[in-house]
């Protein structure tokens, strides 16, 4: 069984999401504040038997801000499943609750109780005289298939769509387990209610033979310990000193052992050990935080594994909040791609380019902040506007560095090294404006495909600015091509542009272009450290002389060729606080990205 779409609706940061969820394994991406956690408790207010009912009762700053509360409303969570059909006790969980072939649906209702709706709908009770108090939370499931889960208002009745109430206890053969961010894993770890070492260890249901052989090994040890004299006469010390304070009547005779002599008094002290190379059998508070984290995940995994085959389960789902955390981003990735191997359904927050990049674009979903609107939840890979080759094109692209561009504000595409490393300290200098405090990320597609990217940024996927920033060389004519050259279709630019996306063409090179009068002195020190004497003699002569001339900038162009155009800017960067001008071109698209 797998879930296939949540859709929330007025709940907290939340007025509408619609959220299509294409795999087992779901990441999901924002920047901070605009709803990540919200989405996951959202789901576990539908799904989760182990929240508490009283966490259903919403309360005021449960409610989206656009909500009118004197009037009366409706929070609506909708979860859709598929992949059960054949599955027994999938089947049985969800019976009643199908709305189509292999398609079933759960919902989670907050709104005006039932006789407070009758009462409204006879006039008896004014629209604007209901209050928080006579709501109340439902769980139902089904229901007419034609009725979206989006178009359900607070007054349709479920009767009147076709839904029927869902029992709360029979969601227990569903696990949900939410991990949030700021987890006490060394505690979790220890031997308490909340392990899963003990749930595991009552799953593995040891017989009755084996617990006498664990009792009698414990038994012996504690005989061991109890003839040391040592230990034998602190024991006695100890007894005397409780019965001279409790007195006779209160007096306990005290020993000193390993455990009781009891199997569930053995497993309560069972702790998990860990060895390396270099330090034999330490426990996990010895242990870095996110190596703990991990040890956690996998006997989480193991519970999962051992529920499972017991056949009593009707499926897993594994919620967690920034797995990332304390992780090395080479230990980022093997943990999500062994997430998505397993049979389990799992969901993710995170901050991690590292994860990003490594998720299929169809199980990443992103929530941007709009502004003066509430934030956009969408599937980017879903939009009509991508087309199976962009995904694959996006997957293959989309690095750690360049996954930047699905966190970020506002997004620059450019073509390369030089610009990517360059246009960020000129603007700085030059501008006064910092593109990281301003949300604006660089992003070099190392060439001039930018037709994938582009199409990320709309109003259903990324709704945020996004501007194409390259050069005009091949279309200006006055960089000569050598016809036995193979040459880059460039795309249309104009095509891509939108309310999001718009393109800002130089006249020729990057490297042309920044060859400006007010830069020379840069460019000189450029030089000067590649060791280019010939390019520093030229520069050095056009200062004070006027414009450099198309000579000069075809021979600034010539050695950044020659010693790598990636290590010419790496360089020139080092002296942009010479730096005096920007390129025209790059001026306009930093102030439509900054709006200014």
């Amino acid at each position: 069984m797998r879930i296939s779409r949540l859709v929330v609706k007025n709940f907290r940061s939340l007025e509408l999401a619609d959220v299509a969820i294409n795999s087992n394994s779901t990441i999901v991406i924002g920047e901070n504040n605009t709803g990540k956690t919200n989405l996951i408790y959202a789901l576990r207010l539908c799904l989760d038997s182990g929240l508490s009912s009283s966490f259903r009762v919403l309360t005021k700053d449960d409610i989206h801000a656009t909500v009118d509360q004197t009037r009366p409303f409706q929070v609506l969570v909708g979860v859709e499943f598929t992949e059960f059909e054949g599955k027994d006790n999938e089947e049985a969980l969800l019976h009643g609750t199908q709305i189509d072939h292999d398609r079933a649906r759960i919902f989670f209702r907050f709104r005006p109780r039932r006789l407070v709706r009758e009462a409204i709908s006879r006039g008896e009770l004014g629209a604007t005289a209901v209050e928080l108090s006579d709501y109340g939370w439902e769980l139902v499931g089904g229901g007419d298939p034609a009725k979206d889960l989006k178009t359900i208002e607070w007054n349709h009745e479920n009767d009147d769509l076709g839904a029927t109430s869902v029992n709360f206890q029979n969601l227990q053969a569903y696990l949900v387990v939410f991990l949030p961010a700021l987890r006490d894993v060394e505690s979790d770890l220890q031997q308490t209610r909340r392990s899963w070492l003990s749930r595991l260890i009552d799953i593995v249901d040891i017989g009755a033979a084996e617990r006498d052989r664990i009792i009698d090994i414990v038994e012996k040890a504690n005989s061991e310990i109890e003839s040391s004299a040592s230990i034998k006469s602190l024991a006695v010390a100890i007894d005397a000193s409780l019965k001279e304070i409790t007195g006779a009547a209160f007096a306990l005779d005290v020993d000193l052992g390993l455990s009781s002599p009891s199997f569930q008094s053995i497993v309560r002290n069972l702790i998990i050990l860990l060895s390396s190379s270099s330090v034999p059998k330490f426990e996990p508070r010895r242990n870095g935080l996110g190596l703990n984290n991990v040890l956690y995940i996998a006997m989480l995994v193991e519970h999962f594994r051992r529920r499972s085959r017991l056949g009593k389960s009707a499926g897993e789902l594994l919620l967690i909040e920034e797995p990332e955390a304390h992780l090395h981003p080479q230990l980022q990735s093997t943990l999500f791609e062994a997430l998505r191997a397993l049979p389990f359904q799992s969901i993710v927050t995170s901050h991690s380019a590292q994860l990003a990049a490594k998720a299929p674009l169809s199980s990443v979903v992103t929530l941007t902040m709009r502004k003066g609107l509430p934030p956009m939840v969408a599937v980017p890979s879903a939009s009509a506007a991508i087309s199976e080759d962009d995904v694959r094109d996006l997957e293959r692209y989309l690095d750690a560095t360049k996954s930047n561009l699905l966190f970020a504000r506002r997004v620059m595409l450019v073509e390369g090294a030089a610009e990517l490393l360059l246009i960020p300290p000129l603007v700085k200098k030059v501008l006064g404006i910092d593109l990281e405090r301003e949300g604006i990320s660089v992003i070099a597609v190392h060439g001039v495909h930018f037709e994938s990217f582009a199409r990320l940024f709309g109003e259903d996927r990324l709704p945020k600015r996004c501007a194409i920033v390259t050069d005009g060389d091949l279309e200006s004519g006055n960089i000569p091509v050598n016809p036995a050259e193979d040459v880059p279709v460039r795309p249309n630019l104009r095509a891509l542009e939108g309310p999001f996306v718009r393109a800002f063409v130089g006249p020729t090179t990057f490297e042309r272009e920044i060859t400006m009068a007010g830069n020379l002195a840069t460019l000189v020190m450029t030089a000067t450290d590649l060791g280019a004497p010939k390019l520093k003699a030229a520069l050095e002569k056009q200062i004070g002389v006027g414009p450099p001339t198309d000579d000069l900038k075809d021979l600034v162009l010539q050695t950044a060729k020659r010693f790598g155009k990636g290590r010419f800017a790496q360089v020139a960067a080092r002296y942009s606080e010479l730096a005096e001008e920007v390129p025209k071109y790059v001026r306009e698209a930093v102030e439509w990205l900054a709006h200014i």
